[in-house]
């Protein structure tokens, strides 16, 4: 039996990370770094996010897990070990394109059952879906 409650997130970026790749592109992800067990360079930080390069060639011996992404990088000639917990990741896209996907910040929660959504919901004509150029 499935668990629920599982989050959707890691397999999203485990499959984005890979489209990319595929592509010959360039993954990178953004990341709350005020998240709980957030473990990046500080320095690099700005306005409480980081965006980071996780292909193969910048990100040695990344892991894309359930719980998170692990690698080590160099940061300004420094090396460093990178954690970031699953929840922390807002974001991946490919530096080339733009191309991507953003997690809305409850994303970690199940989703509601069809229909619900749409009730809590005001309506409009006007999509929720944006343009990436």
């Amino acid at each position: 039996m499935s668990n629920p409650s599982r989050s959707k997130r890691p397999y999203l970026l485990r499959a984005m990370h890979e489209w990319m790749g595929d592509n010959g592109h360039t993954p990178h992800i953004v990341v709350d770094a005020a998240v709980d067990g957030v473990t990046v360079p500080t320095e690099h930080v700005k306005d409480g996010k980081i965006i980071l390069n996780i292909s193969h060639s910048a990100a040695h011996n990344l892991k894309l897990n359930n719980g998170g992404v692990s690698f080590r990088a160099r940061f300004s000639g420094v090396p460093f070990d990178v954690w970031v917990p699953t929840s922390s990741v807002m974001g991946i896209y490919a530096k080339e394109t733009g191309q991507g996907m953003i997690f809305s910040h409850g994303s970690e929660q199940p989703e509601p059952p069809d229909g619900s959504e749409d009730s809590e919901r005001p309506k409009s004509n006007r999509s929720h879906l944006t343009v990436v150029k």
